[in-house]
């Protein structure tokens, strides 16, 4: 479609963007009313929600608009799945400046699209607003399936701390596109659009976990959230854990150990959990330290001593102590 968001005016970008989207069972009432209506056979529902602003999260000469829209989405449904629940529905809130050409929300809307089919779930509604600046805020909702949500706050001394997904690649990504290129392709790719284990999330609730999150802000960071909201100590082994060697590549490449991108990077939006030492877990998951006792140690240790580089991310401050 060509013009600008101004020419098509609200009610036609609503119409432009609604027309974009598919639906799933769970969806009663779709777009085009008040409200949603999606279907919560639990009678809980989970619910999250994050905002993106460009500038800040996204720039348009690193990532085209369908890659924001999957990265968007991918982000808060990961937050459903680390719950242990699996995603049903998600909420877009759209500011865009009004000479902004139409084709970069449609293509955000496919991309937001895309990447809830991928997790099972569909677009059900939102709002847009001319601002002058692109932000998305996304509402992700969620059903427990009559399984308890898995908390951060379970972990017990003795259990196994496990991860599925990607650690340091975004991180990588990131550092990739900084210095002006595009590849590895992967990781610049794992930046733009980060591919969240949906389905580990309530399959580990299924398991057993006692505690889980998603890997937003950092490994270190988001074991940090556990550590505190359970009272205990995280170690994690870095001998356990794998690094591509295009990984050690790049590393080499921009001087930075990898192993610094994996442990504080954020956006990969793996799932990390902590597990009774009794459970088999499948292959998907692997094992990178335990849970112990607190002690006057910082809440997360790597090899048993304290982390001393930067780890993590806040919002407000940059980078924080791990």
């Amino acid at each position: 479609m060509k013009g600008t968001v101004g020419e098509l005016g609200e009610f036609g970008l609503i119409r432009e963007l609604t027309s974009r989207l598919t639906t799933t069972p769970a969806v009663r009432v779709g777009p085009g009313d008040d409200a949603a209506v999606v279907a919560a056979p639990d009678r809980r529902v989970v619910a999250s929600t994050d905002i993106l602003v460009e500038g800040r999260h996204f720039r348009r000469d690193w990532s085209t608009a369908y890659d924001v829209g999957r990265k968007a989405a991918a982000q808060n449904l990961a937050d459903i799945a680390a719950m242990g629940a699996v995603p049903t529905a998600l909420l877009l809130g759209l500011v865009v400046p009004a000479e902004l050409p139409v084709t970069w929300p449609s293509e955000l809307m496919d991309g937001l699209r895309d990447e809830c089919q991928v997790a099972g779930a569909s677009v059900v509604g939102g709002d847009v607003v001319r601002g002058d600046t692109i932000t998305v805020s996304i509402t992700a909702l969620g059903d427990l399936r009559n399984q308890e949500p898995v908390t951060r706050s379970g972990a017990q001394p003795g259990d196994l701390v496990a991860v599925t997904g990607w650690l340091g690649w975004s991180a990588a990504g990131f550092a990739v596109l900084s210095r002006g290129f595009r590849s590895p392709r992967a990781f610049v790719e794992a930046h733009r659009r980060p591919e969240p284990p949906y389905h580990a999330g309530p399959a580990a609730a299924g398991l057993g976990a006692t505690a889980m999150c998603d890997v937003s802000d950092g490994l270190i960071a988001d074991l940090g959230h556990i550590a505190e909201a359970s009272k205990v100590r995280i170690d994690i082994s870095s001998g356990r854990i794998d690094i591509p060697s295009q990984m050690n590549d790049i590393g080499q490449a921009v001087g930075v150990d990898p192993m610094q991108w994996v442990l504080t990077g954020g956006e990969d939006h793996a799932i990390v959990a902590t597990f009774p030492p009794d459970v088999k877990l499948p292959a998907r998951w692997k094992v990178i330290g335990e849970v112990l006792h607190p002690s006057a140690l910082p809440q997360v240790t790597v090899d048993g001593a304290p982390w001393t580089r930067k780890g993590g991310w806040d919002h407000f401050g940059g980078e924080v102590e791990a």
